[in-house]
């Protein structure tokens, strides 16, 4: 009997998580949905469905730590383990250094960052397991960063250190837990047509923006890996004159 993977998505009711979350649905895994927004959540589980798998909900703020333990909890009962992870929640305002709210910093930090290392850290010894299977595939860890992460965007900051801190975290996952069969990637894409890019709208033309299935197309080629590939980061920019655009 084949053994159906499971993973969590986080972010999973739009943009770069529901992309992510369909193509994994469509690639034959059970799935855990989360996101703030029970409704929209739902309506993207029912929608997935059509595809075969069990596919569960549990909405949660990824601000509040007691929710992002639940969300973590919510998963292995529903499904037992656990062989992706998926870091697609996300957060993100623009504003100069010198005036930045540092209340926005904080919550920014707390959604981006510490988020994402206490679910890694909770789920962990699942992972563990997951990553010791005979598959040889391992487990894997897919996290959401961005370009800004990589090289700096003027306006940006505070995001784009909260995203360098996501991208080192990935790497230290890799490191301290690669001989167990768990491996990190951080994706760092320049502009994606979502609802976080509207604010750009005016100078960047969203025609010319990287499209959410580039990304799910990069997340799905991670799980196909064997334990023994580890790719730390993966940067995604958009083409043109200079090589890091975001």
């Amino acid at each position: 009997m084949t053994v159906r993977r499971t993973a969590l998505v986080t972010g999973a009711s739009r943009g770069i998580g529901r992309a992510i979350a369909e193509r994994l649905a469509e690639e034959g895994f059970d799935l855990t949905l989360s996101a703030r927004a029970d409704g929209p959540l739902k309506d993207t589980a029912d929608q997935l469905r059509v595809h075969g798998g069990r596919v569960e909900t549990a909405s949660a703020d990824m601000a509040d730590p007691e929710q992002v333990e639940a969300l973590a909890d919510a998963h292995l009962q529903l499904h037992g383990g656990i062989d992706v992870l998926v870091l697609a929640a996300g957060m993100g305002t623009g504003g100069e250094l010198a005036a930045y709210p540092l209340h926005k910093l904080d919550t920014m930090l707390a959604v981006n960052l510490r988020s994402n290392f206490q679910l890694t850290q909770r789920l962990l010894p699942a992972l563990r397991t997951a990553g010791a299977a005979p598959s040889g595939l391992g487990a894997k860890i897919i996290a959401i960063a961005s370009i800004t992460g990589v090289v700096s965007e003027p306006g940006l900051a505070a995001y784009g250190a909260t995203k360098a801190a996501l991208i080192s975290l990935c790497e230290s996952i890799t490191t301290a837990e690669g001989a167990r069969g768990v491996n990190a990637t951080a994706l760092s894409p320049g502009y994606v047509d979502t609802d976080m890019a509207a604010w750009v709208h005016d100078r960047v033309d969203p025609a010319t923006m990287i499209q959410v299935s580039d990304i799910a197309e990069l997340a799905v080629a991670l799980c196909r890996l064997s334990r023994y590939a580890a790719v730390p980061n993966i940067v995604v920019t958009r083409p043109g004159e200079t090589l890091w655009r975001a």
